[in-house]
């Protein structure tokens, strides 16, 4: 009841009530906390403030984190921990862990993993790209098909500026299936120019089932393939993977039924 009281009388304090009208949402909950803790007098002001203060910056960027990762809209939800470093498909782990710490983003570097259908490439890409959500770097998922496909839209409907001008300036951008679909001379010139427009000063994520050195015939324009793989190959991480479908492992949706 005496405790029940104490929260009342909290939420009705002054600095609680205007630490919530400055949006400082953490500290007030902190303060709030701090109240129901015995012997928190023997703190020193400066000790409560800085857990108050420690508080309102895991908050934010708790906040801050879940905007990024909402924003980037990933295909997978993967996460660093999940990964699967044991199934027989050429992941090397030591690289990979280097990888996720970051490194490569703020040195403005690109990764390709390549491989099979199934190992695992796109969840692999995502988990990237949910580590740099989580290091304070921005990202965007982008099926490589769909995308020849908004490009399109977006030069006939006048936001072709406004949609090239957002994928130039997000720190990771992941452009997945990339060979699946043929780009004409206009998507070829598009692709240029975004990749032109991000070269070393961004980081692009490309996952293909076709390896490497078979890029520049399947963008089709020997000039323009050049340019293309010029700005997205060099300085960047191969990741070459192989092996048997993940998928194939998984348990099957059916099972025979259980009889008693």
């Amino acid at each position: 009841m005496l405790a029940d009281q104490d929260d009342e009388a909290m939420l009705n304090h002054p600095t609680y009530e205007r630490l919530t009208q400055l949006r400082l949402t953490g500290m007030a909950r902190a303060l709030a906390e701090q109240a129901q803790i015995p012997d928190i007098q023997a703190l020193t002001f400066e000790e409560r403030l800085g857990l108050l203060v420690e508080r309102e910056a895991d908050e934010r960027h708790n906040r801050q984190t879940r905007t990024r990762l909402r924003r980037a809209r990933l295909k997978q939800t993967a996460v660093a921990e999940d990964i699967d470093y044991r199934h027989p498909r050429g992941l090397d782990r030591t690289l990979f862990r280097r990888l996720l710490a970051g490194d490569w983003v703020r040195g403005h570097q690109n990764i390709l993993i390549t491989g099979p259908t199934g190992v695992g490439k796109t969840y692999l890409a995502c988990a990237l790209a949910n580590a740099a959500c989580r290091q304070g770097y921005t990202a965007l998922y982008q099926r490589l098909p769909r995308l020849r496909e908004e490009l399109a839209i977006a030069h006939a409907d006048g936001r072709y500026l406004k949609l090239m001008a957002a994928l130039a300036k997000v720190d990771v951008l992941i452009l997945d299936d990339w060979g699946l679909a043929i780009l004409d001379g206009e998507r070829r010139r598009d692709l240029l120019e975004l990749l032109d427009e991000r070269y070393q000063t961004r980081s692009t994520l490309v996952t293909s089932q076709l390896p490497v050195p078979h890029w520049h015939d399947a963008l089709g324009d020997p000039t323009l393939a050049d340019a293309i793989l010029d700005r997205l190959v060099h300085h960047a991480h191969p990741l070459n993977l192989a092996g048997e479908s993940l998928r194939k492992l998984q348990p099957k949706l059916t099972e025979e039924p259980i009889t008693a």
